[in-house]
């Protein structure tokens, strides 16, 4: 186990359980139709590289940089778009995934941003929620674990830009967060 890891939340082996879960859901959801999944940047890169091999529908890839963090750990409430989308998405279906949403601002913002792009529908899935922490009434469409109101690393999730490459879902230890 890594130095830096209180607990684990989320074993490694648990994970393909909701994975699977979820790539049956969304696949229900959008049938034979084609959706456009769009990758926040960086955190939820690994569960989007999992996710998207479960699904049974045409899926366009695409991502978007947003950052409401810097190198901290709380959400500052403001969302900044680094890295826009390249794929047109008026009259497409969009699915956003995202690693974790807890004050629920970035996923509001960003989906009122993204309903000016017309998209034929537009929903979110995360792999982490942690609704103890809602600050805006927004729930996303689909979500693998609810989880206690702690900093996490793990499986895509970062301290600092480190600790992204844990198979699995932890706590950070105190003394690791600056």
């Amino acid at each position: 186990m890594n130095k830096a890891v209180k607990r684990v939340l989320i074993a490694e082996s648990d994970i393909e359980g909701k994975l699977k879960e979820l790539g049956e859901k969304i696949s229900r959801c959008y049938g034979d139709e084609e959706v456009v999944v769009i990758s926040i940047l960086k955190g939820a890169l690994v569960f989007t590289a999992d996710l998207i091999r479960r699904l049974e529908c045409d899926v366009v890839l695409d991502s978007m940089m947003v950052s409401s963090y810097g190198s901290g750990t709380y959400s500052s409430g403001k969302i900044k778009i680094v890295q826009d989308c390249r794929e047109d998405l008026k009259g497409r279906n969009v699915l956003v995934v995202d690693d974790i949403i807890d004050t629920g601002n970035t996923l509001a913002q960003l989906c009122e941003f993204l309903k000016t792009r017309e998209p034929k529908s537009l929903r979110t899935c995360v792999f982490l929620d942690k609704p103890s922490r809602r600050t805006v009434e927004y729930t996303p469409d689909f979500s693998g674990y609810e989880i206690p109101d702690a900093f996490v690393i793990g499986y895509g999730l970062d301290y600092d830009g480190k600790y992204r490459q844990l198979p699995y879902v932890a706590e950070i230890k105190e003394e690791f967060v600056k």
